[in-house]
């Protein structure tokens, strides 16, 4: 039996796969030698237009080299006005660049040790390809026949910096004046010093506009004199035959800058209106470099994106609200490449309204915990808060109990009999029997709401601060995020029911944050019947909601000037400022002193 040789499956499949496998290596062999040989005829393309376009410039007379809105001016062709050229179906585009070199040997215009220092024409030429965008350059240098200072002008001196002083390299700087004849128009690069000198400019007052950009920058300019910046404090520039003007410019990173407008339980408010002013002048007196008007989006945001370094101030354009505080103080301060949010707190307008501001006077750094009390007789006034946050205070309770909420200050809930509430001077005592002491009593207060329960319980305050030693006066805290709710759990300083609040500026303990309705209770207890402790004020301090550093509000005052302003804070001095004017809405800043 005869049998016949073959491939089988297997063999069949690998060389197929050896096929393909060469196919591939040959094509992409086959896609490189095209690619570079379409590579090499292109550059030989760019290189032999390169040639002919530089030789036309090279046998130009010395004067006539310069380009149509450039310095020096010729007829050359500049990037607004490019030659358009096809070769083999694709698109170039050729211009020149042209300016004068102060070459060193002979000294220097910046130096001031020469004073002709267009020493010669540097040439760049750009050949540029539509379809790619992909630029080549070619560069030479032309040298006068004659001596140097045959054509007149003067020099331009450009300094750019960053907001510490450090050169800027790499920015881009733009000259234009649209008021001689040929105009110019001339985009330049500063060296790694942050320079660069122009040399040959034609003579002409006040008309040099010059801006700096860089990507990722901020940009500064000249600017013109106008109805609307009549004295510009970087006046567009002017040029004298022979002489050098010095001029510098700041740019840095650009920032961001996020304003959370709030209402005073932090919710978002939208649709507000802000008009936003930083601090740089371009103009006396008052001409600001930035005043621009916004409206809060949807999440209550006024974002600034791609803001120079600066201080800015918001300020409201609506009637419906006043600003309650803000955090930071003030201002925003931005330093280069930052991310900052500034929060706005507003709140419901009111005809008259004081905002207090209390800062240290060795630094501007805002005081927390400072009492601020505002008084009046003429309208009769008085409150007391504190900066930071806010107080709860109960001075009177000698309209007795029955009252579940805080709403008439001379009220509590409850009792145990043993509490009189009604004696002179005002004050809570323990009660007396057959002019007998009780031992022991306690008084529980109405429900307080501050209003979130974004609430930090501070500190605990009372008054008088030192008891008969036979007496004590002790306090636990209960809070609540339901204000009708059955069960009032009141705690001590360690978060227990077995211990109590004893001395006053005690801190209260954290298990009560978050909880937007607070009770306390007071016990009096005397080991001489003869003998009672007397409670005549008390202080429970809290932040509710968007916190204000070193800030209080005052809202809904009547108008009048007999107003007083006493501040104190611990380990500053106290001041009081008087004869205090109230008559819409207004920002006092008191300064205490260590």
């Amino acid at each position: 039996m005869e049998y016949k040789k073959g491939f089988t499956l297997i063999e069949i499949l690998i060389s197929t796969a050896i096929i393909a496998m060469l196919a591939l290596i040959v094509g992409q062999i086959y896609f490189i030698i095209v690619t570079q040989i379409t590579a090499y005829r292109e550059q030989t393309v760019i290189v032999s237009m390169a040639d002919h376009y530089m030789e036309i410039a090279r046998n130009l007379p010395y004067s006539q080299i310069g380009t149509l809105s450039g310095n020096p001016h010729g007829n050359l062709a500049d990037m607004v006005n490019p030659i358009n050229v096809t070769v083999n179906g694709v698109g170039y585009q050729v211009y020149y660049v042209v300016n004068y070199l102060d070459d060193p040997a002979d000294g220097t215009i910046a130096e001031g040790t020469d004073i002709a220092a267009n020493d010669y024409k540097q040439i760049k030429l750009y050949v540029k390809n539509t379809n790619t965008n992909f630029l080549n350059s070619f560069l030479t240098n032309i040298v006068p026949k004659g001596l140097e200072g045959l054509e007149g002008g003067g020099a331009l001196s450009i300094k750019v910096f960053d907001a510490v002083g450090e050169p800027v390299p790499g920015a881009t700087i733009h000259i234009q004046n649209a008021t001689i004849n040929p105009a110019i128009d001339l985009t330049r690069i500063s060296d790694a010093d942050g320079n660069w000198i122009e040399v040959g400019l034609p003579n002409s007052p006040n008309s040099y506009h010059i801006t700096v950009t860089k990507t990722g920058h901020s940009s500064d300019q000249t600017y013109p004199v106008s109805g609307q910046n009549p004295d510009p404090i970087k006046v567009d520039s002017t040029i004298s035959d022979g002489q050098v003007t010095q001029i510098s410019f700041s740019i840095d990173r650009t920032s961001n800058l996020t304003f959370n407008v709030q209402n005073q339980v932090c919710g978002p408010l939208s649709g507000a209106g802000l008009n936003i002013t930083g601090s740089k002048l371009i103009g006396t007196p008052d001409v600001l470099k930035f005043d621009n008007n916004y409206v809060s989006n949807g999440s209550g945001q006024v974002v600034l994106q791609n803001i120079e370094w600066d201080s800015y101030y918001p300020q409201l354009t609506g009637a419906s609200y006043m600003i309650y505080g803000t955090s930071p103080t003030q201002q925003a301060t931005i330093l280069p490449n930052t991310n900052e949010t500034f929060n706005l707190i507003l709140g419901d307008k009111t005809d008259n309204a004081l905002l207090v501001i209390v800062k240290n006077s060795a630094n501007p750094n805002p005081i927390e915990g400072a009492d601020v009390t505002l008084q009046s007789d003429n309208p009769s006034f008085g409150d007391t808060k504190i900066t930071g946050g806010s107080a709860w205070i109960q001075q009177e309770w000698s309209f007795g109990s029955g009252q579940e909420n805080f709403i008439d200050p001379q009220r509590y809930f409850e009792d145990d009999g043993n509490i009189d509430s009604g004696g002179v001077p005002s004050g809570v005592r323990l009660s007396q029997f057959n002019n007998v002491y009780a031992q022991q009593g306690t008084l529980t207060s109405s429900t307080f709401d501050t209003g979130t329960d974004e609430t930090l319980y501070t500190t605990l305050i009372w008054q008088p601060t030192s008891q008969d030693p036979s007496t004590e006066i002790k306090f636990q805290i209960a809070a609540n995020n339901d204000s009708d709710a059955a069960t009032w759990d009141f705690l001590g300083p360690d978060g227990t029911s077995n211990s109590y609040y004893t001395v006053p500026g005690t801190t209260i303990h954290s298990s009560a944050n978050g909880k937007r309705y607070l009770r306390y209770k007071a016990f009096l207890l005397t080991q001489d019947t003869a003998k009672t402790p007397v409670l005549t004020s008390i202080n429970i301090n809290y932040v509710s909601g968007c916190f204000t550093p070193g800030q209080v509000m005052f809202a809904g005052l009547d108008p009048g000037s007999d107003y007083q302003i006493a501040v104190n804070a611990s380990g500053y001095q106290s001041q009081t400022i008087e004869d205090i004017n109230i008559q819409g809405y207004n920002v006092l800043e008191v300064l205490l002193s260590q």
